[in-house]
């Protein structure tokens, strides 16, 4: 089937040539096609290009007079598979506790992992599917989504499968990662080497053979998991294929990044403080910087250095952090105008963070990311809007008419 969408506005991250990632001044640079057609056939884009040139023919025609086509945005970083919510940690916050101090009498990830291991497969499933549902309904067009609130051989396996379900069931392409270090269980609170050997002697072992995930991560900061920690699982992983994704610097800098660096992490994610050092250990690598600044926003922490990044030459991508505890948020509109707000990203800057170096970000760029010949028809359509620009200046308002997820309407 061919849908021919015609009299678009503005065609917005048109890319020609395919590209991995872009990196400082060119993070400036957002191609577009004005007064243009885009042609899709089943899944896929097989053309674009001005109205003047436009087909004949098509089985659908689609008139989108007034209106822009962007990609997809990609969300890199996402926690969306969990059981309830922590909105008393939310008021705790509110009377004066700090996110350590509620880790530190059980609160946290802990809280969240209890709550998990008490609920059963269909229910977990069917909560995360919903909230699947509706970050797709706020243009997200692929995601990754970690474990880490297991913290049990079942519970971690458990997760995992619920995301392979989530993978089975949606077209929307979906990335598995595995963060059993994601915080010491309470069982194992003075034993944290036995908690690691778990980790790597029969969780990472019993994934592979399941083929459970795509890449690897670690929460690695203080109060968690050491730079040595996490090397160690690191290495452990790097034996079944799994690349690294680590969150790291997120209210320390404690060489995180170079461990991160030296295994080849496919992106580093938080970097809410940031040291030169790190800088230029990232910049001696392919590793991706990602922001979360919806998790700044909700925790009133400090916001990632971008300018800082970006005038350093380096690429740097947007995610939300989508969890219960930190960011109970999956819209991506929101990151993009927190990036433009608080990170002073401008929106060209952060259009692309959100798309194609989000793309990198996952291993997706080959699929998403761009509007680009041979690409999933992964887009969103806006409603009537003067310019690109407004989608970050109008922050509380949904500019999104309709989403279509290869080829089809959601």
């Amino acid at each position: 089937m061919t849908q021919l969408f015609t009299n678009i506005k503005e065609l917005i991250q048109v890319r020609e040539t395919p590209i991995s990632f872009i990196s400082g001044t060119a993070m400036s640079e957002l191609p577009t096609l004005k007064n243009t057609f885009l042609l899709i056939e089943n899944e896929s884009i097989i053309d674009y290009g001005s109205m003047a040139n436009v087909p004949k023919q098509a089985d659908e025609i689609i008139d989108c007079s007034g209106r822009m086509i962007l990609p997809t945005w990609v969300d890199s970083h996402t926690h969306i598979v969990f059981a309830g919510n922590r909105e008393q940690e939310f008021v705790d916050r509110i009377n004066g506790l700090s996110y350590e101090e509620i880790a530190n009498k059980g609160g946290g990830i802990l809280n969240s992992a209890k709550k998990l291991q008490n609920t059963s497969f269909d229910d977990l499933y069917k909560a995360s599917a919903k909230r699947l549902e509706a970050v797709i309904k706020l243009g997200t067009g692929a995601i990754e989504i970690k474990s880490g609130y297991g913290l049990t051989v079942e519970s971690e396996l458990k997760m995992l499968k619920v995301i392979k379900k989530l993978k089975e069931n949606y077209t929307i392409p979906i990335k598995a990662t595995f963060l059993g270090a994601h915080a010491v269980p309470s069982e194992f609170k003075n034993n944290k080497k036995g908690y690691i050997d778990l980790i790597i002697n029969e969780m990472l072992p019993k994934i592979a053979d399941e083929n459970l995930a795509d890449f690897v991560d670690v929460f690695c900061e203080k109060g968690y998991f050491t730079v040595e920690d996490t090397d160690q699982i690191l290495k452990a992983a790097k034996n079944y294929g799994l690349q690294p994704k680590i969150h790291v610097n997120q209210f320390n800098a404690i060489g995180g990044i170079k461990t991160a660096v030296a295994h080849k992490a496919l992106s580093v994610d938080h970097l809410e403080v940031l040291t030169h050092e790190d800088i230029t250990h990232i910049k001696s690598s392919e590793t991706m910087p990602v922001a979360l600044p919806s998790c700044s926003f909700f925790l009133g922490i400090p916001y990632t250095p971008a300018r800082k990044i970006i005038d350093a030459n380096l690429p740097i991508a947007l995610a939300t952090d989508y969890n219960p505890g930190s960011t109970p948020s999956g819209n991506m509109n929101f990151v993009v105008s927190l990036a433009c707000i608080k990170l002073k990203m401008k929106p060209e800057e952060a259009i692309n963070a959100a798309t194609i170096n989000a793309a990198y970000a996952v291993n997706l760029s080959d699929k998403v990311g761009s509007i680009s010949r041979g690409k999933l028809a992964n887009f969103f359509i806006t409603k009537p809007i003067s310019s690109y620009n407004f989608l970050p200046y109008s922050f509380g308002e949904n500019l999104i008419e309709s989403i279509y997820i290869s080829g089809s309407k959601v």
